[in-house]
């Protein structure tokens, strides 16, 4: 074999071991701690800077920024997050995903192989899940920077070729270039930290003068840049398929990168001193590993701080480029559950139903939420979605009338099944309601922007109070439906209480507000409004936990009671 194929094949074998390692290595670590870190960036995601400690964390210990990137469109997706919210994990992520040059830049060379033998052995001997999950860990660490060895090894012959330190100093000369090249690397590896390692390894290779770098920091940066590039198509391929917020998150991440690209490949040699002086000092080999993690870390950390304030931009900039369309509505719409098939087998049919009717609550959930955010922070892109809900809903609530029409004219139904299905029938009305009065309170809350009421701070925290309330009930009459206990009827009861608590209070504030002269008279009604609004809101969650103490859930349509019925 002549010395080229040898070259290439040792660098893609040392390639192919380091990605296998940093992957393992993820796989491991999600097994050990991915249920922790989903619980993470819940918990973590009530504004944008705990959205970007959120995503950093979460990257940080999972190894993998395409993992978190994709968990976070997933979310979005589910409805179990806002836009915003997966916009400020991205950032996180960009930042998080960095530790892993950082990590290359430790010299570590002469523990390789204890890392490989002790995270064998550990894997190999114990049986607990846990630890064996440890062992493998280790053990894809060794592996990760045996592939770096293994790469750094076959390079060595390049330093002293003649027409690669040629080529090597046009991409040097020519910043541009060094960022298509980066780009494409990562397009093919599909990994920015793989990618990004060969970049560490390359560049510590000593040129001629045995001291100096083949390529520099200055040649690096572009490199690097077109790596944070290449990287944002594994959230591009995640989105696919996905909602249009899912989408628009994805091409947040590409937004990011490429924005932050064009700003710093006109200020490389500068940033390349900066780097010089905040990092390590050295021979140029010995330290340029360090170099470029820094680098790589500065730049997410600077680009973050940039789009952090501008995160509002950020998701104009990508709801534009995305716009919602008519056919959202009809996907919202469109029944999850129902299958006409089944009419003649009532157990399985109820149970579809059932399914449905809970589709339907998740629905008005969202859209709680979305109307919460909005009274939080008054965007009025998060009505919009809560309205083509509400739209969405009326179309489904009329499509489950449909059906369960059918199935009583087929005259299929027990006197029980059809007992507890007029019961099921009482509860989407509910859950109908709630969606309508939540669109009549988004719509309350658009008129309050575009007219510019200005409540008091006072009266808007206690609103926000309110509807936080009505979202805790909601949310305890879907556990009183799906498993009702005497908790959950006291636990609501004592809300609703505070709701009417908080209503006398801020009727009381108001109209001392009017009689001081502190309050405009033509706020009156539309506060009254909504104050009403909220009233009838908290009145049919309460119906609905009313409901499921009477012995009417879920569980008699999807449990193993529905199939004694049939």
């Amino acid at each position: 074999m002549n010395e080229t194929w040898e070259i290439l094949f040792g660098l893609f074998g040392g390639l192919a071991i380091f990605i296998f390692g940093m992957n393992l290595m993820s796989e491991c670590l999600q097994k050990a701690a991915g249920e922790r870190m989903k619980h993470i960036l819940e918990m973590l995601t009530r504004n944008r800077l705990m959205g970007v400690l959120a995503g950093a964390l979460v990257t940080a210990v999972l190894q993998s920024s395409s993992a978190t990137t994709v968990m976070a469109i997933g979310f979005v997706s589910a409805g179990l997050m806002t836009l915003p919210q997966a916009i400020s994990i991205i950032f996180g992520a960009n930042i998080g995903t960095t530790i892993t040059a950082q990590i290359i830049a430790f010299k570590i060379t002469d523990y390789i192989y204890v890392f490989i033998f002790a995270g064998f052995l550990v894997s190999f001997i114990c049986k607990n899940e846990k630890i064996k999950n440890i062992g493998q860990t280790i053990f894809a660490f060794g592996l990760l920077f045996l592939g770096i060895e293994t790469m750094g090894d076959v390079m060595k012959p390049l330093a002293s070729s003649t027409v690669f330190t040629n080529m090597i100093a046009q991409v040097a000369d020519m910043p541009i270039l060094g960022v298509a090249v980066g780009t494409l690397m990562t397009l093919v590896v599909q990994s920015s930290s793989a990618t990004i390692a060969v970049l560490q390894n390359f560049a510590s290779q000593a040129g001629p003068d045995e001291t100096s770098s083949i390529l520099g920091l200055a040649g690096a940066i572009p490199i690097l840049l077109g790596d944070n590039i290449g990287t944002t198509i594994t959230a591009l391929l995640a989105s696919i398929g996905q909602s249009r917020d899912a989408k628009r998150t994805a091409l947040a991440h590409s937004i990011f990168n490429i924005s932050g690209a064009f700003l710093f490949i006109w200020f490389v040699k500068p940033y390349a001193s900066l780097i010089q002086y905040i990092s390590p000092k050295g021979v140029e080999v010995e330290v340029i590993s360090r170099q470029i993690a820094n680098a790589h870390t500065l730049f997410n950390i600077t680009m973050t701080v940039i789009w952090i304030g501008l995160l509002g931009w950020m998701v104009k900039i990508v709801t534009r480029l995305i716009p919602d369309r008519g056919e959202e509505l009809v996907t919202l719409a469109k029944p999850r559950y129902l299958d006409r098939n089944v009419l003649n087998q009532p157990a399985a049919a109820l149970r579809l139903v059932a399914q449905e009717v809970i589709h339907c609550s998740g629905m008005v959930r969202t859209m709680l939420r979305e109307v919460n955010e909005s009274v939080q922070d008054g965007t009025v892109l998060a009505l919009k979605e809560a309205r083509q809900y509400g739209e969405a809903l009326e179309m489904l609530h009329t499509e489950i009338d449909d059906y369960l029409a059918e199935l009583f004219s087929a005259g299929v139904l027990t006197e029980q099944q059809a007992a507890q299905t007029a019961h099921l029938l009482y509860v989407l009305g509910d859950v109908e309601r709630m969606g309508s009065l939540t669109v009549e309170m988004a719509d309350y809350m658009e008129e309050r922007k575009s007219r510019k009421y200005d409540f008091s701070q006072q009266a808007m925290s206690d609103l926000l109070e309110s509807m936080n309330c009505i979202e805790e009930m909601y949310e305890d009459a879907m556990e009183a439906l799906s498993n009702g206990t005497p908790k959950t009827l006291e636990r609501s009861r004592e809300r609703k209480e505070k709701i009417l608590d908080l209503d006398i209070q801020m009727r009381k504030l108001h109209m001392q507000r009017l009689s001081e002269g502190t309050c405009e008279k033509r706020l009156s009604a539309p506060f009254m409004k909504i104050l009403h609004c909220i009233d009838r809101m908290g009145n049919s969650c309460a119906n609905l936990v009313e409901v499921a103490m009477n012995q009417v859930n879920f569980t008699y349509f999807l449990g193993t009671e529905t199939q004694s019925e049939s």
